[in-house]
C-alpha cells in the first residue's frame, strides 16, 4: 500500500478503505508520510468529500492513534457536551455542574480559544490556582470521585488529529465538512464519553454560517457517533448575537456564577437549562429533554449545582474565596459605558464583530501561543428587538489599555444595527438533529 495510490484514489473520488485510512494516519502520524502528501490528501477530501462510513474511519483511525480512555471503570455512564464554538458561549461551566449535581457523571477535556471564539480553558483559568493541565490518572479519579472534571486537552489523547488541523490550517483544508467532524468526534470518543450531546453553532458568530451546512455537520457527527457505539444529540443554536451578557474571560466566569445562583441573562440561563435537559435524557438519567430539563431547574434552584461548580474548582485546586466572591477575579483598569447613539429597536448585534473586538481588546488570541488577559471583554447589555432610547447604556467595554478603547468603542457601534419598526427576537434553536437509534 502507497499513500500516493491512497491520495490518487480520493483525487478521482474513489471511497478509501478503513484499511487505506488507517495506513495513511498512522503513516503520517509517525512520520512515515510527509507533509506535502497528507496536504494533496487532504486537498482532495475538502474538493470531493466522504461518505458517512469514510469519515467513521477516518475518525476511528485518529481517534486510536493514541491512548483511549474507558471511563466505565470510574462511573457507570459519563456524558459529554461539546459546542463548535460561539461569542459569549460560556454554557459548560454551568451546564456541567448541573448535570453532575443531578448523578450523570462529566468528563470533559476542552481546548483553548482561536480566533474570535472563546476557550472554556482560558475561562477557567481566569480562577487563581485552578489547573487545566490534569494528567489522565487526575482526570479519571476526579470523574469518580467529584461526578465532574473540566481540564485541557491531554496530548496522549488523538495526536493525529492535533498533526493533521495544524497542517489544515496552512494549506486551505480547514472548511471541509468531513473533516471538521472527524476532528471533532475523534477526540470525543478517544476521551471514552459513552453519550455526547453537540451543540452545533449556526451564524455570523459561527463556524457555520447558514442553517443548511450546519445541518449537515450536525447530521454527520451524530452519524459518527452511532456507528462508533456511542450515543448523540445535536442541537442547532443561534449565535447571530453574543450568548449572554458577558464576552470575555473572567466577565463570562462571573456571568456563569450568578446563573448558578438563579440569576444572569434569560437567554443564557435557558440555553443552559435546554442543553442540561438533552445530557440527561442521553445519559439516561430523564425519559425525555422535558424532564431533563425540570431536573436541571430543581438543581439550580436548590443550589446544588453551585455546590458542584465549587467541589469541581477546590478538586482542581481553585481557589474557593475567587468565586465566592466574584469581584475578586481579575478587572480591568478601564471600564466605559457607552450608551445608545439613538432611540430604536435593535435589529440586529453581530457577534463575529463583538468577538474580534474582544480579540482587540485582548481576551483573545490571534495564534495559539498568545498571551491573553482575562481580565478585559464587553458586556452587551441588550438583545436583538430590545428597543432603547437615546442614551440608555448599551454596552460597556473593559479594558486594560487605554488605546484600544477608541477602536473597540467604534467596532461595538458597528456591530449593532437599528430599526424603527419593531423587530422579533432571535431563535434560541433551530432544531435537533438524532439518530432514530437514540
Amino acid at each position: 500500500m502507497r499513500a500516493v495510490d491512497i491520495i490518487i484514489k480520493k483525487r478521482d473520488k474513489g471511497e478509501l478503505t478503513a484499511e487505506e485510512i488507517e495506513f495513511f494516519i498512522k503513516g503520517y502520524t509517525n512520520g512515515d508520510i510527509a507533509d506535502y502528501q497528507a496536504a494533496a490528501w487532504a486537498m482532495a477530501v475538502l474538493l470531493n468529500g466522504m461518505t458517512p462510513d469514510e469519515t467513521t474511519n477516518l475518525t476511528l483511525a485518529m481517534a486510536h492513534s493514541g491512548e483511549m480512555l474507558d471511563l466505565s471503570q470510574v462511573v457507570p455512564v459519563a456524558v459529554d457536551k461539546h459546542s463548535t464554538g460561539g461569542v459569549g458561549d460560556k454554557t459548560t461551566l454551568v451546564v456541567d455542574p448541573l448535570v453532575a449535581a443531578c448523578g450523570l457523571a462529566v468528563g470533559k477535556m476542552s481546548g483553548r480559544g482561536l480566533g474570535f471564539s472563546g476557550g472554556t480553558v482560558d475561562k477557567m483559568e481566569s480562577i487563581p490556582g485552578l489547573r487545566t493541565d490534569l494528567s489522565i490518572e487526575e482526570f479519571l479519579a476526579q470523574l469518580g470521585s467529584v461526578g465532574l472534571v473540566l481540564t485541557g486537552q491531554s496530548a496522549d489523547l488523538a495526536p493525529a488529529d492535533g498533526k493533521l488541523y495544524a497542517l489544515r490550517d496552512v494549506t486551505g483544508t480547514v472548511r471541509s465538512i468531513p473533516l471538521i467532524a472527524s476532528s471533532v468526534m475523534c477526540k470525543k470518543i478517544a476521551a471514552g464519553a459513552q453519550a455526547i450531546v453537540l451543540d452545533v453553532k449556526v451564524g455570523l458568530g459561527a463556524f457555520m454560517t447558514n442553517l443548511e451546512e450546519a445541518q449537515v455537520l450536525a447530521g454527520l457527527m451524530v452519524s459518527i457517533a452511532y456507528l462508533a457505539g456511542r450515543k448523540a444529540v445535536a442541537l442547532l443554536s443561534d449565535m447571530n448575537q453574543p450568548l449572554g451578557w458577558a464576552v470575555g474571560n473572567a466577565l463570562e466566569v462571573k456571568e456563569a456564577i450568578q446563573t448558578l445562583h438563579g440569576g444572569g441573562p434569560p437567554d443564557f440561563r435557558e440555553h443552559c437549562l435546554v442543553v442540561a435537559g438533552h445530557m440527561l435524557a442521553l445519559g439516561g438519567m430523564a425519559k425525555d429533554p422535558e424532564q431533563g430539563r425540570m431536573l436541571a431547574q430543581q438543581a439550580l434552584d436548590d443550589g446544588r449545582g453551585w455546590q458542584k461548580f465549587r467541589a469541581f474548582v477546590a478538586a482542581q485546586g481553585g481557589n474557593e474565596t475567587y468565586i465566592d466572591r466574584p469581584e475578586r477575579l481579575p478587572s480591568a483598569d478601564l471600564v466605559e459605558t457607552v450608551p445608545a447613539p439613538r432611540a430604536g429597536y435593535i435589529s440586529g448585534i453581530n457577534a463575529r464583530i463583538v468577538g474580534e473586538t474582544a480579540v482587540l481588546l485582548g481576551a483573545g488570541r490571534s495564534r495559539i501561543e498568545d498571551p491573553i488577559d482575562h481580565a478585559v471583554g464587553i458586556l452587551v447589555h441588550h438583545k436583538v428587538g430590545d428597543y432603547l432610547e437615546e442614551g440608555e447604556p448599551l454596552f460597556t467595554l473593559h479594558a486594560n489599555q487605554p488605546s484600544a478603547i477608541e477602536v473597540a468603542r467604534h467596532e461595538m457601534l458597528a456591530a449593532h444595527s437599528w430599526s424603527n419598526d419593531p423587530v422579533p427576537p432571535l431563535p434560541l434553536f433551530y432544531g435537533v438533529v438524532e439518530n432514530p437509534e437514540n
